[in-house]
């Protein structure tokens, strides 16, 4: 079985005139790193012991990876030598603006059947460590963080987000708010506003912390902007 080597390649219409159509690692990578996170916002409320969580947003997936070059099997004297420079180069320039898109390139980074990644490089870091006598650096490691590229499309189908096709009734329980309605039925305390809006629950809601215990109020269903359907 030959040895898959992993491949950085660019997509085709955000290259520019100094970047390839891929790059071709010289020396597969001993291990990689993906990260994914979460904002997360803090709401505070007096006298309770911690603050209430509410997730804001999901934050793109990072890949880091760590890539070897050296070209000391060339020589190291002044006639025979070859600046690995030559091969740190192009990555280096991936996380450049490129002057047909006035932006970094989308690139996918690809290692046989293990990894398949869509991103934008965020930050390349060089290291040289092996000089010949005349400083030319023959050796090099490169960090090279790559952050998740997805369109918004692509993320609403992944999602596949889910809310009624009708709207619901909610009956008001002891202490209840609209704000932890909306975080039962949605799953996000700040759509309050949007059963306090709601038509059909005009001058049931004066206040959205004091609601009457027994109260039947309408939740409208929302579509997958979070807003409620039927809306523009």
């Amino acid at each position: 079985m030959s040895l898959q080597k992993a491949v950085i390649e660019i997509d085709p219409q955000d290259r520019g005139p100094n970047l390839p159509d891929r790059i071709t690692v010289q020396f597969n990578p001993s291990e990689y790193t993906l990260s994914k996170g979460a904002q997360i916002a803090e709401i505070a409320i007096p006298g309770i012991d911690s603050p209430i969580l509410q997730f804001v947003r999901g934050q793109n997936e990072k890949l880091t990876l760590e890539l070897f070059f050296d070209t000391t099997g060339d020589g190291m004297g002044e006639d025979q030598v070859t600046d690995v420079r030559t091969l740190t180069d192009p990555v280096y320039q991936l996380v450049k603006i490129q002057g047909n898109t006035h932006a970094p390139p989308r690139v996918r980074v690809s290692w046989g059947q293990g990894l398949s990644f869509r991103a934008i490089v965020e930050s390349v870091q060089q290291k040289f460590t092996v000089f010949n006598p005349h400083g030319i650096p023959l050796r090099a490691a490169l960090s090279v963080t790559f952050r998740e590229y997805k369109t918004l499309e692509e993320q609403l189908n992944e999602l596949n987000l889910q809310s009624s096709d009708h709207s619901k009734q909610h009956v008001v329980r002891l202490h209840e708010t609209l704000s932890r309605i909306a975080y039962e039925e949605y799953g996000d305390s700040s759509q309050w506003r949007v059963i306090a809006d709601e038509p059909a629950n005009a001058g049931l809601v004066d206040n959205p912390r004091r609601l009457l215990p027994g109260t039947r109020l309408t939740v409208p269903a929302l579509d997958v902007f979070g807003n409620p359907k039927g809306n523009t």
